[in-house]
């Protein structure tokens, strides 16, 4: 039987310096190292995407012998904003509205903004996935190829952990059950930073042992989304 953990990376930093851990982050990838630990877990492999706060999280869980692996990384928040942002301010004078008020937020690093997702947020991605304006960043059927393409390089008969983001978790387990596309980001929505995903795969059938565990995240303080 194989088995393989997903990872969601630690609590992020602010909308302005997203791509890094927050302390409190840190405390939740130490933790996460701490339970395997105790737990006696041994992995054959361990791969994470290329991104800062993913490698970071990688690194406090499980120390040395991590394969960085961009395939994995979360698609570009950023770059999709930039693109689509604009564009969508010009035909809708609400989200203009909305837009322009969280840019406004995003200056105060001390703004619940930072640790939560607006409305404007979900339209923005929303556009994005639904092709709605020609983009130069990489386009949603080509993110999700992309994971695809990651998940299908995973080995047969090993325990595997992969860390990486909340997208790229959702988009695999949506993959396997049949789900629709956008159910993905329902998925996505409910994990919890460094949460873990099972799945096992027994006569070539994968199974899913369980979604988003997160037993090392004893308090509600340490239970978050952003």
């Amino acid at each position: 039987m194989q088995e393989v953990y997903l990872i969601r990376h630690g609590q992020a930093g602010s909308r302005t310096d997203y791509d890094r851990l927050s302390e409190l982050g840190e405390e939740q990838a130490g933790r996460l190292g701490a339970y395997f630990a105790r737990s006696g877990l041994a992995f054959d492999r361990v791969v994470c995407g290329g991104l800062r706060r993913q490698r970071h999280t990688a690194e406090l869980v499980f120390g040395g012998g991590v394969e960085a692996d961009a395939l994995w990384n979360e698609f570009d928040l950023d770059a999709v904003y930039a693109e689509v942002g604009p564009r969508l301010a010009e035909v809708d004078r609400d989200f203009r509205r909305e837009f322009e008020e969280l840019r406004r937020q995003s200056e105060d690093a001390g703004s619940s903004v930072h640790r939560s997702w607006r409305r404007s947020d979900y339209q923005v991605v929303e556009a994005w996935v639904e092709d709605r304006f020609a983009v130069g960043c990489e386009r949603w059927p080509e993110f999700r190829e992309r994971i695809w393409r990651a998940w299908d390089q995973v080995g047969e008969g090993q325990r595997w952990a992969i860390v990486s983001s909340a997208t790229p978790i959702g988009i695999v387990t949506a993959r396997l059950f049949d789900a629709p596309a956008g159910k993905c980001f329902e998925l996505a929505g409910a994990l919890v930073n460094c949460s873990f995903t099972v799945l096992r795969r027994r006569g070539g059938n994968w199974m899913l042992s369980g979604f988003n565990h997160m037993p090392h995240l004893e308090e509600e303080r340490l239970r978050t989304h952003r």
